[in-house]
């Protein structure tokens, strides 16, 4: 899925709001908003669907009918 920043403004405006007026503790209300926000974004960039262009080179074993292999240059990713 492509990222959504709107997505994630709203998620981060709700985080500001939750803490507006909360006074008694500001450490506690400064803490629950770092975690707020950490969520907003961790789930944001988890969200990223990574491309991988074709034409990594790989190396391969087995008979005709049954290879496996792996790759054997890094791939070029890109986030959409």
């Amino acid at each position: 899925m492509a990222l959504v920043q709107a997505t994630l403004k709203t998620q981060i405006e709700a985080a500001f709001n939750a803490q507006s007026g909360k006074t008694e503790n500001p450490e506690a209300a400064i803490s629950d908003l770092a975690n707020r926000l950490a969520t907003a974004i961790d789930a944001y960039i988890r969200s990223a669907t990574v491309t991988v262009s074709a034409g990594i080179p790989v190396s391969t074993a087995g008979s005709p009918t049954a290879q496996t292999g792996t790759t054997t240059a890094p791939g070029v990713g890109q986030i959409s």
